[in-house]
């Protein structure tokens, strides 16, 4: 037990310190009072260690607290008694050392020297030319528990000069010796009501930073709007997390800066683990959250790492809260990445074999992953998996077992099939790269003299072959010829790709037909291999066909495009065009818009823990000898080929969906239509249900925006809001700040269609590519990660085997069983929802007093009513017979832009933010 003093050891009377000298900001006047203080001392473990702090004087205590008058004459406005009601959130699970912190928390709080306290008003001081204040601190022995255990609530009375005004801010400073998490203060005995100043943020402490925390209350203002007492501060706050581009960042920091994507290797560890520096004019990338850690010493351009399981730093608000970390991402992450994935090599990196017969696949479902590595005791326990991943524990081993991915569920055979193939590039995990077939013959965009004749070796008289009697002219005018298009962005790296060990792959092209009854289906695949000096056209076009040779060849061709595509969806679609495109928004949101401007209120919620999961991607995932190079067919060059897209393919304006589908020719402009579009093929479940979101999300943005900005010259005129698209374009994106193609900011509708952009982005764009990688990947054979053989050819010794024994080729092209396990395990977390992941249109409880504006709240509750309309729509369409892309035997149905879910692998659900 700890020993305790006698309570009279802990009291002395003594004359209080001088007051701090604190800046004109934040300058206060006080009245003449006695200067007698408490002090309070308290021993912990019986060191000689101490803290002392001074209360607030004695007399104006009992003053504040009784209510006693101000002698006569003394020519001091007494002023009216207001209270401040401060919320803070605790640990929701204390060890026992923490707790003991909460009492003494307690008793420093108690006597007024925890939590300092400044109320600043909307109207100037003459005398300090600043907002008028007024300073009290945090008092009460015991917190006021609330209805949630780990919230607690706290008191602190103000005398408040009757001209005191409106109060628009308040100066929070931290007097104890760590960080506590602030929800909110409302501050009652106004006459205008309750105000609240919403916070949802880390206080540090001051002995890390002496700043005092600036707090707005929840009334939006546009910069010209700004009352004058608090404008200084709205630009102090905005100075505060900007940072300076120098200095290691320190986990209690908020600072938000840029940097390149400079900390993918680890030249020092290994050179084989030394990776480029991403962003600049030979590799363009978006820019990342600078952690300003010291260069490495092979390589003075690249930044040190820090390994798992140590935090990469993130400003503090943008850290997952510790529901997400203790009851599942975080902890489940860490868990992945450090003790699970280990384990699953110890097991199998003995025997790392191919899958020998589907049979040993189907054993991860029904049997399992024996995990005999001693380290592995207690890991799958430890993640908390849910549905997917299910265990049995016994003494020294782990059983991993995994839930039947949904697209085998209803129908094991589902992949095989031709239409499935084709199905899946409307409603799969990555349903944003067909195009339609504009032109004909089919021409690459590269150098010839590099990658030779750019003219595709699928001819006409090929193709008529398999349109069902029409011709080639015909289908292209009646749009029914369609294309999976990776040949110029994968044969640059193709011979990089096929020289690393254990990785075969080609450049593809797929033809689909769109038949008359209403089915896609593939009709041609193109696979191309680099030019050499005895083979110039080195592309072959494979066939269906109907003999058992013809058969597994287009087997093992539609493998390869699988593979194809499921690299791209991972580091083009997923990784490049959400998290990272996202990120310099987030950070320009932070450093250019006040959090009292009305467009940071509206972003916020879809900014959420984006940040910190980009952050534990570059640390385990998209790093040098990291999950995506161990797992997908570009290896190490994966992020390079990240690079090359953002570099040819990436622009701003066609990331809107209408944009995008009208690019790739999937939709044509009908002004009729609800978002001014109309599909070429209507059963798309993505677009379909995707322009539903949309719409929604744009009506909200509109009737927003059109709330705050009357006038175009309101939009101009916001040097907040110009600040922040123009840091966007020339920090943010910096790489293409010269590109034409960049929207202007003049109008409301400029602003509304950028906002909408990025909120359809971080919303249902991730929602769509993210959550159903387990439910489509989770099965190797529906969807191949790498490919490990070219397809055998007549003159190859290979070809043999494959004739004898086509089955076994074929699975042995696949990525190995360790690979597979491996990537199974990521998918899985990856496509899992957080207990207290947050979704579109709903608000949580926590932030209910988010903006003191009656009719926005009006228009967020129509916002939301219409998600739910939303989402009987799609359940309808799920049921609908006539859409075979989404409904039928063994089909799965879209869900993957159903705003709600419960926890886990769901296939479904629209988080606000990218927050997995």
């Amino acid at each position: 037990m700890l020993p305790l003093r006698p309570l009279n050891s802990y009291f002395s009377l003594r004359p209080s310190p001088p007051l701090l000298a604190l800046n004109h900001l934040r300058s206060i006047h006080f009245r003449p009072s006695a200067r007698w203080s408490v002090q309070v001392q308290a021993s912990v473990g019986g060191g000689d260690q101490s803290q002392t702090m001074t209360t607030t004087p004695l007399d104006s205590i009992e003053r504040r607290e009784k209510k006693v008058p101000l002698e006569p004459g003394s020519g001091v406005d007494e002023g009216i008694q207001v209270r401040a009601v401060v919320t803070i959130k605790k640990k929701m699970k204390e060890k026992i050392g923490e707790k003991l912190g909460d009492q003494w928390e307690y008793l420093v709080n108690g006597v007024g020297q925890g939590i300092q306290i400044q109320l600043i008003s909307h109207d100037i001081d003459p005398v300090t030319n600043s907002g008028k204040s007024v300073e009290s601190y945090v008092r009460g022995w015991i917190p006021k528990p609330s209805n949630v255990s780990y919230i607690v609530e706290y008191g602190a009375e103000f005398s408040v000069p009757s001209d005191f005004g409106c109060p628009g801010a308040v100066l929070i400073t931290n007097l104890h010796g760590k960080e506590f998490y602030l929800v909110e203060i409302i501050v009652h005995g106004f006459s205008g009501g309750p105000v609240f100043f919403p916070a949802n943020t880390w206080i540090h402490s001051r002995n890390d930073n002496p700043e005092s925390r600036i707090i707005f209350k929840n009334q939006a203002y546009l910069p010209s709007q700004t009352p004058a007492g608090i404008k200084d501060l709205r630009r102090e706050d905005l100075l505060s997390v900007r940072g300076n581009q120098h200095g290691t960042r320190k986990q209690h920091e908020r600072i938000y800066d840029y940097d390149t994507y400079n900390d993918l290797g680890n030249p020092d560890k290994d050179e084989e683990l030394a990776r480029p520096v991403l962003g600049g004019h030979e590799r363009p990338y978006p820019r990342r959250c600078r952690t300003g850690r010291p260069p490495t010493l092979s390589d003075p351009l690249s930044e040190s790492r820090i390994e798992k399981p140590h935090p990469v730093y993130v400003p503090r608000d943008e850290t997952f809260e510790e529901i997400k970390q203790n009851t599942f991402s975080a902890g489940r992450l860490k868990a992945l990445f450090h003790n699970l994935l280990p384990s699953i090599a110890a097991t199998l990196s003995s025997s790392d074999i191919p899958f020998k017969c589907f049979s040993d696949i189907d054993k991860l479902y029904i049997e399992g992953v024996l995990l005999r590595d001693e380290e592995s005791k207690g890991v799958v326990e430890n993640l908390l998996v849910g549905k997917v991943m299910k265990q049995v524990l016994s003494a020294g081993e782990s059983l991993l077992k995994y839930e039947i991915p949904a697209v085998i569920k209803g129908d094991k055979f589902s992949w095989l099939r031709d239409n499935e193939f084709a199905r899946q590039t409307l409603a799969g995990v990555n349903p944003v790269n067909i195009e339609l077939l504009k032109e004909f013959p089919i021409r690459s965009n590269l150098d010839p003299a590099l990658y030779g004749p750019p003219e595709s070796a699928i001819t006409k008289e090929l193709l008529e072959k398999e349109l069902s009697g029409m011709s080639l002219e015909q289908a292209i005018e009646e749009k029914r010829l369609f294309i999976l298009d990776y040949h110029d962005m994968l044969l640059p790296f193709i011979k990089k790709m096929n020289s690393l060990p254990g990785r075969k792959a080609y450049a593809s092209r797929t033809i689909l037909f769109y038949t008359k009854a209403d089915i896609l289906r593939p009709v041609a695949i193109e696979l191309s291999l680099p030019k050499t000096h005895s083979s110039p056209q080195n592309k072959r076009v494979y066939t269906q066909g109907h003999d058992a040779t013809t058969y597994w060849i287009w087997k093992l061709a539609k493998a390869h495009v699988c593979s194809n595509d499921a690299g791209v969806h991972q580091l083009v679609n997923h990784w490049l065009r959400t998290h990272a495109c996202m990120e310099p928004y987030i950070i320009a949101t932070h450093r250019q818009l006040s959090s009292m401007h009305p467009i940071y209120k509206l972003l916020h919620p879809h900014l959420r823990y984006t940040l910190e999961i980009n952050a534990l991607a570059r640390q385990n995932l998209i790093n040098g000898g990291g999950i995506i190079e161990a797992s997908f067919s570009p290896g190490k060059y994966a992020m390079e080929l990240s690079s090359a897209a953002y570099k040819n393919l990436w622009r701003f304006d066609m990331e809107s969906l209408p944009a995008d589908l009208i690019r790739r020719g999937m939709a044509v402009e009908d002004p009729s239509m609800p978002c001014g579009v109309k599909l070429v093929i209507e059963d798309y479940p993505y677009a379909a249900d995707g322009l539903l979101i949309w719409s929604a999300i744009k009506e909200w943005v509109e009737s927003y925006v059109g709330h705050f900005y009357s006038d175009s010259n309101s939009v101009t005129s916001d040097v907040e809001l110009q600040a922040w698209w123009s840091e966007i374009k020339l920090k943010g994106h910096c790489d293409k700040k010269n590109e034409p193609w960049w929207p202007k900011l003049d109008t409301q509708e400029d602003l509304s269609g950028i906002l909408t952009t990025m909120i359809w982005v971080a919303s249902g764009q991730h929602a769509a590519i993210n959550f159903g990688q387990y439910p489509f990947g989770g099965y190797v054979p529906n969807r191949p990660t790498l490919v490990r053989k070219l397809i055998p050819q007549e003159n190859d010794p290979e070809f043999e085997k494959f004739i004898q024994n086509p089955q076994l080729v074929f699975l042995s092209s696949l990525p190995t069983q360790l690979q597979a396990t491996k990537v199974m395990a990521v998918q899985d977390t990856l496509s899992t929802h957080s207990p207290d992941e947050e979704y579109l249109g709903e608000l949580n409880p926590l932030h209910n007093h988010w903006i003191h504006d009656h009719e926005i709240l009006q228009l967020y509750n129509k916002f939301s009513g219409r998600l739910e309309e939303i989402e009987e729509i799609i359940n309808a369409r799920n049921k609908d017979t006539r859409l075979r892309n989404r409904s039928g035997a063994g089909v799965p149905p879209y869900q993957l832009l159903l705003r709600s879910s419960g926890p886990g692998v769901t296939g479904r659900g629209i988080p606000n933010s990218i927050s997995i």
